[in-house]
């Protein structure tokens, strides 16, 4: 397991404000005592929760161009039949991923192709698992197209904790399948929207892994 390199100022500025927060209650008051131990051990929970929020697992991916990978750990909260207006002014299918406080947050591609478009929204901060934040909440969306020239449309939305999305996306680049394009800090979601021939895979409520799930063959 490594950390993603997208924690390490914010894990720094925690271990800082920690670190200041127990100097001054040392200053003003030296005297050891339960309750400075527990505020000890209260701040390090909390600095090892922001190191394990950043954390990067080490995988064997499944590479498979049949496939479609979750492109997020989490959960599985909507598999359905939607008109995206958005890029493709078709029926398309949709399936999402809930991310958790608990899980990782980096993002990977599911399919390899080229990227033909990105857009970055901004928006509001509703809960990730809210039908609307699909088209509410502060989002990127980019589209890929395969060697076979099917379509995938994949959304990053920032969810109720969530303030910053980071994407490594630019139009014409080549995507390789389970590599990473992005990362959503804190609670978030991710929308995968695929052609009406993909064969869903996954159901709700399952958990997935990021570039271990299949949640799609054609």
């Amino acid at each position: 397991m490594t950390i993603h390199k997208e924690g390490y100022k914010i894990i720094f500025i925690f271990f800082s404000l920690l670190f200041g927060i127990a100097t001054v209650i040392n200053v003003f008051a030296p005297d050891q005592t339960v309750v400075h131990y527990i505020i000890y051990f209260v701040f390090t929970l909390f600095w090892f929760f922001i190191i394990r929020f950043f954390r990067v697992p080490s995988r064997n991916y499944i590479l498979d161009e049949k496939t479609v990978l979750s492109p997020a750990d989490g959960r599985i909260v909507a598999i359905e039949e939607i008109e995206n207006s958005e890029y493709f002014g078709d029926r398309r299918k949709q399936v999402s991923v809930f991310m958790s406080i608990n899980n990782v947050h980096f993002n990977i591609y599911p399919v390899s192709g080229i990227i033909r478009f990105f857009k970055y929204y901004p928006g509001k901060f509703l809960i990730a698992y809210n039908p609307k934040s699909s088209l509410e909440n502060e989002r990127t969306t980019l589209v890929l197209e395969r060697n076979d020239h099917r379509m995938i449309l994949l959304r990053q939305i920032a969810g109720a904790v969530a303030r910053r999305i980071v994407s490594y996306v630019a139009v014409g680049n080549e995507a390789q399948q389970c590599q990473q394009f992005g990362f959503i800090k804190f609670g978030s979601r991710v929308d995968v929207i695929l052609p009406l021939d993909a064969e869903i895979k996954v159901e709700i409520n399952q958990k997935v892994k990021a570039g271990l799930t299949v949640i799609a063959v054609f």
